[in-house]
């Protein structure tokens, strides 16, 4: 038996489109770039006449703007709040832009800046001093030698001093190297290198940026998606080929993804449709909560009954997303549930409250 990969990065997964779209593309080219910005752009929000699927849900002019940016000599900076599909829109531009988005920077407070620029192989290092061959490229060295988009996710969870490793590679556009000498001393940014970075607006004040660092970025700021139609279509999109992916053959019901949908907007906004006011969670009611619980609900129903989930099995798994260990979180929901559920008659919203009041206790 043979596993399939979980998740290939975007080049491959849409490896059909992106080569059409570079053998169809006769328009001017930023240097470096493998397709020309229109067909960048027509990859990240798709074309149904030509067949490429839209794979981002939001504003196209935020899609031309980063492209942009990505064309100068300035970085791109993401930011809003999780679950807003920042990573994936950076992601799906670097594919379109490099062919390759797997130069990734995963942002935390352990990240060195060896992970960020190189580091060495010591067994070689000892044994034959620093040269090219005992030095292991991270992805920043790659990109920049390889004139590739690097991606750099979750900037401001890096401690400052390792952000500020930034400066210089955006500004001067060159990474040295002291160990090496002569040529090898300096790597010089090839045309199509760029930096896409991503932060969490719930991170603002853990390690906020320089003043310096800012000034090398553009910043676009990433909204959760506004039209209510839009988010139920994609969590019912999104969370039908998770489904399908995890061996799930039926068919969720679409009251499933709607009562989903409505119960996190309510509780990311504090008000419901008509303007009624409810208590906010302190979670994040992201859209990529809500496609992550609709899954679960499908594989608790499918794995334990045959079936592709109810609102029962919403009810199970909801707690664990919405609130997490937040106790007094819990009690909002339990309240919201309460109080939304008695005014609301379908059976969905019905079956809901009293699923939720089973599981909460008197």
């Amino acid at each position: 038996m043979t596993s399939r990969v979980q998740r290939p990065p975007a080049e491959e997964r849409f490896a059909e489109e992106l080569a059409r779209l570079a053998e169809e593309d006769t328009g001017p080219r930023p240097p470096g770039w493998r397709l020309t910005l229109t067909s960048a752009r027509t990859f990240v929000m798709g074309d149904v006449e030509l067949g490429i699927a839209p794979k981002y849900v939001g504003n196209a002019s935020l899609v031309e703007r980063s492209l942009v940016t990505l064309a100068t000599t300035r970085g791109l900076m993401l930011v809003g709040e999780p679950g807003t599909a920042k990573s994936l829109l950076s992601e799906l531009i670097a594919a379109a832009v490099s062919g390759d988005s797997t130069l990734t920077i995963q942002g935390g407070a352990a990240t060195t800046e060896d992970q960020i620029r190189y580091s060495w192989n010591y067994a070689l290092l000892v044994a034959e001093g620093p040269s090219t061959r005992s030095m292991v490229p991270a992805p920043m060295m790659r990109g920049m030698a390889e004139g590739r988009v690097v991606r750099f996710e979750e900037v401001t969870r890096c401690p400052l001093e390792v952000q500020d490793t930034l400066l210089s590679l955006l500004s001067e556009r060159v990474l040295a190297v002291p160990e090496l000498s002569g040529d090898d001393a300096m790597v010089y940014a090839r045309e199509g290198f760029n930096v896409i970075a991503t932060a969490n607006t719930r991170d603002r004040g853990v390690n906020e940026m320089s003043a310096a660092l800012k000034r090398r970025f553009n910043f676009e700021t990433v909204h959760p998606i506004a039209d209510f139609d839009t988010e139920v279509e994609l969590v019912r999109t999104e969370s039908a080929a998770l489904l399908r992916a995890s061996g799930v053959a039926a068919e969720q019901d679409p009251a499933v993804s709607e009562l989903l949908v409505t119960l996190f907007r309510d509780l990311r906004t504090g008000f419901t449709a008509n303007g009624s006011p409810v208590e906010r969670l302190s979670s994040v009611m992201s859209t990529a909560e809500a496609v992550s619980l609709a899954h679960a609900t499908g594989i608790r129903g499918w794995f334990l009954r045959g079936d592709a989930g109810t609102v029962t099995d919403l009810a199970e798994s909801l707690a664990g997303t919405a609130t997490k260990d937040n106790s007094e979180d819990a009690a909002r929901l339990r309240r919201y549930v309460e109080k939304v559920g008695s005014q609301r008659t379908s059976a969905a919203w019905q079956e809901l409250r009293r699923a939720h009041a089973r599981l909460t206790g008197p």
